[in-house]
């Protein structure tokens, strides 16, 4: 409630996550926290980037709005080497702002490690900016005008899973300090 820019990049949405909810499967909130730090490291000036709205999930159930979010993610798990790694499924192009028509996002092939996400976050912000045909280009008309391949590829390294010798991080979940293990119950939403 203390920062600015509700409605804004900085105003990220997530729903508890594994911090709360047995059907979580990554921790959202965790992720909430390092998108919001890696978009204020980026200090992003441009109104229509700032418009950009990113929404997260723990799990499928979308209590956290990933499918309408501009950028969206929603909790999954990668198997490598014998262990799991937290993972998102990446939606692009949703909308949720109030007085305009509701969107669902597009759905990446693109299942990137939790820690990656906000690098994610990070590649498609600097390709929109880069790559957008006028100034007054939305991120959700940026995203219309390539298909879901020309994103895929842009995210193509960061879905590639870790090895747990070279990157025993990405085997730990955001604001955990065990190594990861899917764990699902009970859930509190409306499933």
């Amino acid at each position: 409630m203390g920062n600015p820019g509700a409605y804004e990049i900085n105003d990220v949405v997530s729903c508890p996550g594994t911090d709360s909810c047995k059907l979580g499967i990554t921790s959202s909130m965790g992720l909430n926290k390092a998108i919001q730090a890696k978009v204020e490291e980026m200090h992003i000036q441009d109104p229509l980037t700032r418009q950009i709205l990113i929404n997260m999930s723990g799990c499928p159930n979308s209590c956290g709005m990933h499918h309408v979010g501009n950028i969206g993610f929603h909790g999954a798990a990668i198997k490598t080497g014998g262990r799991q790694v937290p993972a998102y499924h990446t939606f692009i192009g949703g909308n949720r702002r109030y007085g305009s028509p509701m969107r669902l996002g597009l759905l990446l092939r693109t299942r990137v490690p939790a820690k990656r996400a906000p690098t994610v976050v990070e590649r498609l912000i600097l390709d929109y900016e880069e790559n957008r045909e006028s100034d007054d280009e939305s991120f959700n008309e940026y995203v219309d005008r390539y298909d879901r391949l020309y994103f895929d590829g842009l995210l193509k390294d960061l879905a590639l899973p870790p090895e747990y010798d070279d990157e025993p991080e990405h085997f730990v979940d955001w604001d955990r300090d065990r190594l990861y293990v899917l764990e699902r119950g009970e859930g509190e939403c409306a499933v």
